[in-house]
Formats: C-alpha cells, sequence, structure tokens
C-alpha cells in the first residue's frame, strides 16, 4: 500500500525535462522514484555510479603524433569496414538533442 510521500526540491529544468522524457515512455514518476528506491534497497546503495566522467581530449590538448594516430586508426577503420556512416552518427547526434 503506497502510504507515503516524497518531496524533493529539484531544478525547474532538469524537473521539465525529465518529465516530458517520461510522459513520452507512458511511465509515471511515482513508479521511477519507488523503483529508484527499491533498487536502493536491494543493492544496499545506488544503483549507478557516480562520477565525474573524464574530459574528452580535444586537439589543442594533443601533439601532432597524438592527432596523427587518431587520424589512422579511423581511416584504418575506414579501409576495414569497422565504421559507422556520417549520416548514423548525425542521426544519433541529432537525436540526443531532443
Amino acid at each position: 500500500m503506497k502510504d507515503a510521500t516524497v518531496s524533493a526540491r529539484v531544478e525547474y529544468d532538469v524537473k521539465t525535462e525529465a518529465e516530458d522524457i517520461l510522459q513520452k515512455l507512458g511511465v509515471p514518476v511515482s513508479v521511477v522514484i519507488n523503483s529508484l528506491y527499491r533498487q536502493i534497497i536491494y543493492r544496499r546503495g545506488i544503483p549507478f555510479s557516480i562520477n565525474i566522467p573524464a574530459e574528452p581530449k580535444t586537439l589543442d590538448s594533443m601533439t601532432k603524433a597524438e592527432f596523427d594516430a587518431k587520424l589512422q586508426h579511423s581511416y584504418d577503420q575506414s579501409l576495414k569496414g569497422e565504421g559507422r556512416s556520417f549520416e548514423d552518427v548525425f542521426d544519433d547526434l541529432e537525436r540526443s538533442l531532443i
């Protein structure tokens, strides 16, 4: 029986964006919160890692040799057919911005 209330203050933009996504998925916020709490209990901790991601290397921080090696690696991948088409990459990028 659901008989407790959870109240938390969050940033407006974060709340709005998350709720828009949940609405598109057809999942109520309460189901997500309840699932999170159950996972915390099950795992006896937070069910995902919380860390600061590594900064991606930029062209400015690479040596000429590192940059040349990256280009060569990408070129070798394309010759072997291991890479992805730029259309697929850009489609994924556009989806992540929506």
